[in-house]
């Protein structure tokens, strides 16, 4: 079962897809988006969809980071196929996955995303439609007051 709405954030570190480590402790916004596979068509509709929201996303002072159990090289390809720009975090042995209490199916992380801050969970999102959800994120973001737009 994953993390639930009020519970703290568990701290992180991972990988990017430049093989960089990247540590994570959620005091500012975040969503941090599990998906199951690099390059495969749900995983790939919303990546890009990430993607086009980013700036608004950057504008609203929110991060964005996927996580996958493929691997740095994957996310590398990945990324560049697909002219990602934000960080993906390679988590091949589901550690991450673990610690967030996401379920793995044939060893994939089930699409589940959670939007954090303060150091706790603000919202959690499990199976996903692919398509509009980083839009919903952000909109449900704003809407509840957890970030705003400079006008």
């Amino acid at each position: 079962m994953p993390l639930e709405t009020g519970d703290n954030a568990p701290s992180v570190t991972a990988p990017n897809q430049d093989g960089e480590p990247v540590s994570l402790t959620f005091e500012e916004p975040t969503v941090l988006y599990f998906y199951p596979k690099d390059d495969t068509p749900g995983c790939t509709v919303e990546a890009n969809q990430f993607q086009r929201e980013r700036e608004t996303y950057r504008d609203a002072g929110v991060d964005v980071y996927g996580v996958s159990t493929d691997d740095v090289d994957s996310h590398r390809s990945f990324c560049d196929a697909e002219g990602l720009e934000f960080d993906l975090l390679a988590d091949p042995d589901a550690e991450i996955a673990e610690t967030f209490g996401v379920q793995l199916r044939d060893g994939k992380t089930a699409r589940t995303t959670f939007l954090l801050a303060d150091g706790e969970v603000k919202a959690v999102y499990e199976g996903v439609d692919a398509d509009g959800h980083a839009r919903s994120v952000l909109l449900d973001a704003l809407d509840d007051g957890l970030v705003t737009l400079p006008e």
